[in-house]
């Protein structure tokens, strides 16, 4: 046998062999995937964690609670994802647990997103999530390719008739236009030059791929009728499908991220419109057609097979929402007490309690206690709902990256 030739053979597998051992297993790990959540409050997240225990009253959602709180019922760190996140308040950055909703006390969607796309991939996770409260897509988020923002002619009549400073408003909003937009970029684009101050371990040497992109906002440009005068008529909001649109044309180019994957939250507030309650039925033609004009824009053949919509209204919880419906009920009735002097104001909660005990079941006190902590515009603040939407996004977002 030839020696020399056998040690030249054998010198690459050597090699290898002696580097799996000395290379350190930061290096060893897959290419960080990262997921941009961003939009407005509902993507902030408004269900506090004491609404957790909810999940744990249902069969179905058990599960999800045995993923976020351990067996002493403290939040977990989900293994493998971390989160950069800026909203109104500063930044928040670690290991992806509870506290990353609109304060430390909330989630949002994000929490049971990472979880989710983690199992699905079983990679490495880093969630770069902005989101700020009250924005539109129409001035805030409008993205560049859109161009500024143009006042309708019934606009500006009706501020000239209010008697409004007509420079000033149209000054106000050049500035405003874009502003939310350019600081997502920003701060995605810092949060990737310094990973390794968020994810422990990480190298330059193993790399990142910019893997998808999740959109949740809308009720700011839903109410806003002097932008969308039609709103309550088919095509109402193809302004919003056409800015929504470029959005994700500047977002990808920006990004450098050509065929990034969207997943577009479309707005869900209070379920399905075919099963509004009496007292929301004013609100169905508007609400449809926003949830269209948001849908819209995956249904684009340019977007095609890399635009996806997920329904938020098929998360929405009609049993909660009843509940509040008859709650809110007793507490006008209450109001309706103490403008009659039937009552005194000091007696008001005291007397709300007691119509609770006589009207709902001890089962649904708890989940009026337990179930709710904000209002329907934030899905009620409701962990049952959120935890269902982020694992909504996730699933649509892996489908996404199969194609």
């Amino acid at each position: 046998m030839n020696t020399t030739s056998h040690i030249r053979k054998c010198l690459p597998a050597c090699v290898l062999g002696l580097s799996l051992v000395l290379m350190p297993s930061a290096l060893l790990a897959k290419p960080l995937k990262v997921f941009v959540l961003a939009g407005q409050s509902n993507m902030q997240g408004h269900a506090h964690v004491r609404t957790l225990e909810h999940l744990g009253m249902n069969p179905e959602t058990k599960p999800v609670l045995d993923d976020i709180l351990d067996k002493q019922g403290q939040p977990k760190k989900v293994k493998d994802v971390w989160i950069s996140y800026l909203t109104n308040g500063g930044t928040r950055t670690g290991q992806l647990s509870t506290g990353f909703g609109a304060n430390e006390e909330k989630i949002g969607p994000e929490l049971t997103f990472g979880i989710q796309i983690q199992k699905e991939l079983n990679e490495p996770i880093l969630i770069i999530k902005t989101a700020w409260g009250g924005k539109s897509i129409n001035t805030d988020f409008r993205s560049p390719s859109a161009g500024p923002y143009e006042f309708k002619q019934a606009q500006l009549d009706r501020f000239k008739q209010q008697g409004k400073d007509i420079a000033r408003i149209k000054a106000d909003k050049v500035k405003a236009t874009g502003h939310y937009y350019r600081e997502m970029i920003a701060y995605v684009q810092k949060a990737l030059s310094e990973i390794g101050s968020v994810v422990p371990g990480y190298k330059d040497s193993q790399g990142y791929e910019i893997a998808g992109f999740v959109w949740f906002q809308g009720w700011n440009d839903m109410v806003d009728s002097g932008t969308y005068p039609d709103r309550d008529k088919p095509g109402g909001y193809s302004d919003y499908s056409k800015n929504l649109g470029l959005f994700i044309k500047d977002v990808r180019k920006d990004l450098k991220a050509p065929e990034l994957p969207f997943v577009i939250g479309v707005l869900g507030v209070n379920g399905p419109t075919k099963d509004y309650p009496p007292n929301q039925r004013r609100y169905m033609g508007v609400h449809q057609e926003f949830r269209n004009g948001m849908a819209a824009t995956a249904r684009m053949p340019e977007f095609r097979d890399t635009v996806a919509n997920v329904f938020t209204e098929n998360y929405w919880d009609q049993e909660l929402s009843r509940l509040k419906d008859r709650d809110d009920q007793l507490a006008q009735q209450v109001r309706k007490m103490v403008s009659e002097k039937k009552i005194t104001a000091k007696d008001r909660a005291k007397t709300h309690d007691k119509l609770r005990a006589e009207t709902f079941s001890p089962r649904e006190r708890k989940l009026l206690e337990v179930g709710i902590s904000n209002g329907g515009y934030h899905y009620l603040g409701s962990s049952r709902i959120l935890t269902g939407i982020g694992i909504g996004f996730a699933e649509a977002m892996v489908k996404l990256l199969e194609k």
